[in-house]
């Protein structure tokens, strides 16, 4: 590891580095390639790599410089919150909207949804690993540990913004809700494509990351498989939204089995399986490191703090809950996080609602 000495160092601008004013105002402020927060931390880290390792800053500079021409290249596409003459058909919000509503199409939906999308999206995957990337950089610099940690904090946020993106799509898609909260959704998914932000992603992200650093805490025993005692655990060191949720949705039979899902790392499927073997070979309860022996296939129950781990168990999840929805196979048609998500926007509509009233 590389350490640091305590010196002056020059005090870099990152707009050094490429006229980030200049994209930003081309791209009409569309996309924020830093926010504040970010820069600030582009600003705190990258003087010291400069100092310690002139090559390795090269080369990260370069990135940066490549991310913010990315942004400026999504800018240029139609934007999607404005009327546009495209191949000789109009496109406005609404009809857009209307279009996300309608279409049903079983199968991955990437051909259907516009450009702005899909490369924004590249966009934000590029800018997650990056700020993982720095973050590995500044703990072999020698960085303090809060730095290290704000780096991987704003990864996993941004993180947060791809699985939302998710949960947009699979609630628009849904006819079992009412058509009004889809709208909302669509126009949320819309923002979303417009800017790579999202107002919601601040509420959500720091609960669901919550339960999730929780959720590695526990050590489930597989017997009953109900978790009762794992939620009670997660739910004692949670905010009040998702306490609130707990109290108000957990009694849904599919929120539960979503939960089970989540707390233990395999399907509903599996879950009754392994049930069924613990039960006729009598069997009370089998640690985690025991499943894949039990159910003759290698599961990875358990995974770490980095967030493609999270993703990566989330898009599991949520591939087995569509698939379930399309075959009308028993079992959850969404995962936890579709249900928490869905349940925060309608509390937050109800509540802008009643704030609404009171005028």
């Amino acid at each position: 590891m590389l350490n640091i000495v305590e010196t002056e160092f020059e005090n870099i601008d990152i707009n050094s580095f490429f006229d980030l004013a200049k994209i930003e105002d081309e791209a009409d402020a569309e996309i924020v390639v830093f926010t504040a927060k970010q820069r600030k931390m582009l600003d705190t880290v990258l003087p010291h790599l400069k100092a310690s390792a002139l090559q390795r800053y090269e080369s990260f500079s370069a990135r940066l410089k490549h991310l913010a021409e990315l942004a400026k290249t999504i800018a240029h596409f139609p934007s999607l919150l404005e009327r546009q003459r495209l191949m000789g058909s109009e496109r406005t919000p609404t009809s857009l909207i209307d279009s996300l509503l309608k279409h049903q199409n079983e199968g991955d939906a990437t051909l259907h949804l516009p450009s702005k999308a899909s490369l924004g999206r590249s966009f934000l995957v590029t800018k997650i690993h990056t700020f993982a990337t720095l973050s590995n950089i500044a703990k072999n610099i020698g960085e303090p540990e809060s730095t290290v940690q704000d780096l991987k904090d704003e990864a996993v946020k941004m993180m947060y913004s791809l699985l939302a993106e998710d949960v947009y799509l699979n609630c628009v898609c849904d006819k079992t809700m009412e058509t009004d909260l889809r709208r909302e959704m669509a126009m949320s998914l819309l923002l979303l494509w417009e800017h790579r932000s999202d107002e919601a992603i601040d509420q959500i992200a720091p609960v669901l990351q919550n339960v999730w650093i929780a959720r590695r805490k526990l050590a489930p025993a597989f017997g009953t498989m109900m978790g009762t005692s794992e939620l009670l655990l997660i739910s004692m060191q949670m905010e009040e939204t998702w306490a609130h949720f707990i109290k108000e949705r957990l009694g849904d039979e599919m929120v539960s089995h979503a939960m089970e899902e989540f707390l233990f790392g395999i399907s509903t499927e599996q879950i009754n399986r392994l049930r069924s073997i613990l039960r006729e070979r009598g069997i009370k309860a089998i640690g985690r490191d025991e499943v894949s022996e039990f159910l003759g296939v290698h599961i990875k129950t358990d995974a770490g703090l980095d967030y493609r781990d999270f993703y990566s168990m989330y898009t599991v999840r949520r591939d087995n809950a569509r698939a379930r929805a399309r075959l009308g196979i028993p079992g959850p048609q969404k995962t936890l996080e579709d249900y928490f998500i869905q349940f925060v926007l309608q509390s937050n509509r109800e509540k802008q609602k009643r704030d609404n009233f009171a005028r």
